[in-house]
């Protein structure tokens, strides 16, 4: 039976407090979210940290060494920690983490593109804090940097760590940059994208779009293992397609606050039970951390730095 890697992004840094009452925003959430996730059979979660008073997302070294820390105590679940930061943090404090925990596996976005969130402001009449509306509205004239320069630094930390990159893939152009990095020997096999659709100012959610991919993927990297995540009521749909094309799925509150339309998830639990739900209808097993680990060539839980 076909094992698929579930992964649950468990805060993020797009969606806002006001957005739902149930988005973890202190390290103790996050924390318990994450635990939460691997009882229900997720093999990684993919972490970001924000601000303990105000849920502003953040950077801070110290709440991503407790959630870690903490987090090894309990169980094995494969933790995913971002390089992509608060949106409009600066590029080195995006990347410390990496040189601070030297976790199994990080995120390394592809590619620069216009990250935009200003769009959904017409949907809140208020907002619960008072940085939410101004960090929302400055997405308008918002590129989110990720030059050649800065992913060349960045792979060289993961080298110097044996943190092998999830790179995030938001729009086709991304591959080509990846293929360039290949070949100028900075990227090397194995390989594991994650496909991040439905952003706006990224490729929309589609099943063409999806199919259009990973059929390029092919012909510029070869060889690969894939995931997909998509933004808002695309998610469980893309998941869904990329489990029948043979790849892994993340689900999480980072991409997507419901569970139907019309039901808020209250935990990425909740949409972590769901997704393996459908796997197991197709014939499909959840991969465990351990199994993870193969599949993607970590170097194990005992080489981290937390």
């Amino acid at each position: 039976m076909r094992k698929a890697i579930i992964t649950a992004a468990i805060t993020g840094s797009v969606h806002t407090p006001s957005m739902s009452p149930y988005l973890p925003i202190t390290t103790q959430q996050i924390i318990d979210e994450v635990l939460a996730v691997h009882q229900a059979g997720g093999a990684v979660a993919h972490v970001h940290v924000r601000e303990e008073t105000n849920g502003l997302p953040s950077a801070d070294q110290e709440s991503f060494r407790r959630i870690a820390s903490e987090v090894k105590k309990h169980c094995d679940i494969i933790l995913c920690t971002t390089t992509g930061g608060r949106l409009g943090e600066p590029v080195a404090k995006r990347v410390q983490v990496a040189s601070t925990l030297k976790p199994e596996l990080a995120s390394l976005n592809a590619g620069s593109l216009n990250f935009a969130l200003f769009q959904v402001l017409g949907k809140f009449k208020e907002f619960k804090y008072e940085w939410e509306e101004q960090y929302l509205r400055a997405t308008e004239d918002f590129i989110f940097p990720n030059t050649f320069k800065t992913m060349r630094e960045f792979l060289e930390i993961f080298a110097a760590t044996q943190t092998k990159p999830e790179f995030e893939i938001y729009d086709v152009g991304m591959l080509n940059n990846l293929a360039f990095l290949m070949a100028e020997g900075i990227v090397k096999p194995p390989i594991y994208l994650q496909f991040v659709m439905g952003i706006l100012g990224g490729i929309p959610a589609t099943p063409e779009n999806l199919v259009f991919l990973v059929e390029t993927a092919r012909k510029q990297i070869g060889q690969f293992e894939f995931s997909v995540c998509a933004a808002g009521q695309a998610q469980f749909a893309m998941c869904t397609q990329s489990l029948l094309m043979g790849g892994h799925a993340r689900v999480g509150l980072e991409d997507n606050l419901y569970l139907e339309k019309g039901v808020p998830a209250k935990s990425n639990a909740d949409q972590v039970r769901k997704i393996i739900r459908i796997a197991r209808e197709l014939g499909i097993e959840p991969a465990t951390p351990q199994e993870t680990r193969r599949i993607l060539n970590l170097k194990g839980l005992h080489e981290v730095a937390f």
